[in-house]
């Protein structure tokens, strides 16, 4: 576990892989995350990338002004509907792009994705599509 501000940041900014992992994966209190987002915006990143931020610092983070940040924060897989549909309809290309590859984005907004005006953005949306439909499982004739 993270148990502090300092030993995030230390953690982030080490050049030992094996710290970079840990920043990336150990839980931290949510106070930690609060104080990182306050008083280190360059690593706010870097929070969104960790696999066990809370979802109430997720949320914060959907409206970050970094689009590397809110693309973090699109390839998160537990996101709530809400979630979803704000990065949906982001402004920014990168953040929609990576929402489309996130494997839990509802249809209904994957298939919105597919008509962006974007084209990496479109084809992303409708390949997860087309591998969707080709990995569901078919019924069979009796």
């Amino acid at each position: 576990m993270i148990r502090s501000v300092a030993e995030f940041v230390k953690l982030r900014n080490s050049e030992d892989p094996a710290d970079q992992t840990r920043a990336a994966i150990e839980d931290a209190d949510e106070k930690v995350w609060l104080f990182v987002l306050e008083h280190h915006p360059d690593l706010r990143k870097w929070v969104a990338h960790n696999k066990t931020v809370p979802l109430s610092i997720i949320r914060l983070l959907i409206d970050d002004p970094d689009p590397v940040t809110r693309s973090w924060v699109a390839r998160k897989r537990k996101l709530d509907r809400a979630m979803f549909v704000a990065l949906s309809t982001d402004a920014n290309e990168r953040v929609r792009h990576a929402l489309a590859t996130n494997a839990k984005l509802p249809p209904d907004l994957l298939r919105l994705l597919a008509q962006d005006p974007i084209e990496l953005v479109a084809n992303e949306a409708q390949q997860r599509l087309d591998h969707r439909a080709a990995t569901k499982v078919k019924p069979v004739d009796p």
